[in-house]
């Protein structure tokens, strides 16, 4: 299959950004909150597939030695496909020198594992919602 790979925020459909992460079991907010998130990120990936976005993803970072991947989420009819390692990469290639840090939803960190992610010793948040968070096994 032929994807495209987009990285900047123009004419992206935010509404689906919302639903395709609520569809995922993840956090998600109104649909300006998205745009606003992925606008202010160090890196966003979006994927295409004949004019429908298929997948995306975003990562926070100084650029220099610390980065925090967030919001990666291909929909369901595309998974195992090989989307989700193209986005991380193409994440990941922008962040050569940084430690980078992600949470992911419970159940999917063989994925992170297989990109070279490792379960830490110490990792603490601060939750605006912790009882949804537990609720959700995150915590």
């Amino acid at each position: 299959m032929d994807y495209t790979i987009q990285e900047h925020c123009k004419n992206i459909d935010w509404t689906l950004v919302r639903d395709s992460l609520k569809n995922a079991g993840m956090a998600y907010c109104d649909p300006d909150i998205h745009k606003k998130a992925f606008q202010n990120s160090f890196s966003v990936v979006f994927v295409f597939h004949e004019g429908k976005m298929v997948g995306f993803g975003r990562a926070l970072s100084d650029g220099a030695y610390q980065a925090a991947v967030y919001d990666i989420v291909v929909v369901p009819e595309f998974q195992n496909k090989g989307i989700g390692r193209m986005i991380m990469e193409t994440i990941l290639k922008k962040l050569p020198n940084c430690n980078t840090i992600l949470y992911a939803r419970p159940g999917k960190e063989e994925f992170y594992y297989r990109l070279g992610f490792r379960l830490m010793k110490t990792g603490l948040a601060r939750f605006v919602d912790p009882a949804r968070m537990e609720e959700r096994n995150f915590i």
